[in-house]
């Protein structure tokens, strides 16, 4: 199952267990489960603390694997092969389980231990999920360290009869207690407020008590990032107040054109892009959503949702685009439901299904050509009477049989029961409606701009983004901005990093002038 070279990786990091380890698998007779019993003597192999118990007469998922210490209650479960993205899941589920200290800092660790209530927690996954590791790694952390706490990860291509019956169309999906918990990349401290009913308010008490910054960066993806960081090497008090670290970027996989990085994937890309900024001495307040800014003469207010307040002399706004939607009926009443915005996700869902990709960019025609691997029939729509992709992609696109192409396509109406059963479109040239029936919708259509907090306040352009200057300069003297969310064209990893550290070399300017006495 593994190769000699994960063996030697694998017991490099099981090294770090000071304490027994008990696998103990549930089996049938099937392929998957000789495959995880495979599986689960490699990594036994690789340390003499781990054992493996085999049970076939148990009432748990088959093929399915408990991980804790021996002797203690195992509360973590992987029901499926965890290789692909989660076997990263698998290694630091050992890790916790056999007494290493997870990286998280000791106030967290804290609120995750006083939680007081029973909390059974099964999250749904595909392999190929770049976002559900994360989701997995939390929910796992939290089952090692309180006893009230259990998780199941579930490789939903795995099992089929589950997804069907939960009507379960986009990963990770998180179930808590036998309801529907929550849907998409979740972090720790998200999932934290969602069940410590009082952590909001002590955030918001926490926040407000801050002393005011000399430049806080609103957004931690690329631009904020790169913002943040020279600021901070300025020498000067350094801020980040963002929804999520790294921002659209985590929902991006192949990166491949950040120049001297060959090949990239966007986890990988904002790990690094932490990595530097907490080299430096920068407050990075995460998973906190801005409701507003209030400009001052010399200082400025930026309002949290949770009524929390900052102060600043300076702000950057670098809050990123997120996904276009379609607005149109039934989108919204389906997402999660065959309306999905993520392919490499979702994808795996909707093996041997119809599906419709919208959208002839670049986006909408990788989307299409990997989904036609899965699926079995991928119809594209574009508005526009040609595809907008690169050339390399079409001919690609055109070569596949299980695809077909509509342009001149608008897209009016998403239809469902419980589930997504088709779309309307209709023909631009003849007006003419038309009916497709499918299970699963795939929007891509570009990005808009994460601005909607800034109306009446700043000067936007009539697609939303933030008006700026050369240097970044809004039209509010002291508040500058950055990134997918301003007026700059091309909206690129490398142009907004760009962008971000010359907002931030703008606002230190503008500092030094400000505070320069008057004759």
């Amino acid at each position: 199952m593994l190769d000699a070279n994960i063996k030697t990786q694998l017991k490099a990091y099981l090294e770090r267990v000071t304490q027994p380890i008990e696998i103990v698998a549930s089996l049938d007779d099937g392929p998957k489960s000789k495959e995880l019993l495979e599986l689960l003597h490699d990594v036994t192999e690789q340390s003499k603390l781990i054992t493996l118990v085999e049970r076939r007469d148990d009432d748990e998922r088959k093929p399915s694997f408990s991980v804790g210490p021996r002797g203690g209650e195992a509360r973590v479960r992987f029901a499926g092969l965890p290789m692909g993205h989660e076997f990263t899941s698998l290694i630091l589920a050992l890790l916790q389980a056999g007494g290493y200290p997870p990286k998280v800092e000791a106030e967290v660790i804290e609120q995750i231990r006083n939680l007081d209530v029973e909390l059974n927690f099964e999250t749904y996954i595909s392999l190929s999920c770049h976002n559900c590791p994360d989701v997995v790694q939390a929910l796992n952390l939290m089952a090692v360290l309180n006893p009230k706490i259990r998780h199941t990860m579930i490789d939903g291509a795995l099992f089929q009869k589950e997804v069907e019956e939960r009507q379960i169309m986009a990963v990770p999906t998180v179930y808590l207690n036998g309801e529907e918990f929550d849907q998409g990349r979740l972090e720790l401290g998200q999932i934290l407020a969602k069940v410590d009913t009082g952590a909001a308010a002590r955030d918001a008490r926490k926040l407000s008590e801050k002393p005011a910054f000399d430049v806080l960066v609103v957004g931690g993806g690329p631009a904020g990032a790169a913002a943040a960081i020279y600021a901070a090497r300025k020498g000067i008090r350094t801020g980040v107040v963002a929804e999520r670290f790294g921002g659209q970027v985590m929902d991006t996989l192949a990166i491949e054109n950040f120049i001297s990085v060959k090949y990239t994937e966007g986890p990988k890309l904002v790990a690094s892009l932490e990595e530097h900024v907490k080299e430096y001495e920068v407050d990075v307040m995460n998973l906190q959503r801005v409701a507003g800014v209030v400009p001052g003469e010399n200082q400025h207010e930026v309002k949290m949702e949770n009524g929390a307040s900052l102060k600043a002399k300076t702000v950057i706004v670098a809050t990123g685009a997120r996904w276009r939607e379609m607005n149109v009926p039934g989108e919204k009443e389906f997402r999660g439901k065959g309306v999905a915005y993520c392919p490499h996700c979702d994808g795996p869902l909707f093996k041997g299904k119809r599906v419709a990709v919208i959208g002839g960019g670049n986006s909408g025609v990788e989307a299409a050509i990997d989904l036609a691997g899965v699926v079995a029939h991928v119809t594209l729509l574009e508005f526009a009477d040609d595809l907008r992709a690169d050339a390399v992609l079409q001919k690609k696109l055109y070569s596949l049989p299980n695809v077909s192409v509509i342009k001149s396509a608008q897209t009016t109406e998403v239809t469902g029961a419980d589930k997504v059963n088709g779309l309307v479109y209709k023909d631009r040239k003849t007006n003419a409606e038309h009916r497709l029936e499918l299970e699963g919708i795939f929007v891509q259509i570009g990005l808009l701009p994460n601005t909607d907090f800034l109306r009446g306040t700043l000067e936007l352009s009539r697609f939303g983004e933030v008006i700026v200057d050369a240097k970044g300069q809004t039209s509010v003297p002291g508040i500058f901005a950055a990134g997918d969310c301003t007026t700059v064209p091309y909206k690129q990893i490398i142009i907004a990093m760009g962008e971000g550290a010359k907002a931030s070399l703008s606002a230190f300017d503008h500092l030094i002038r400000s505070s320069a006495p008057t004759m």
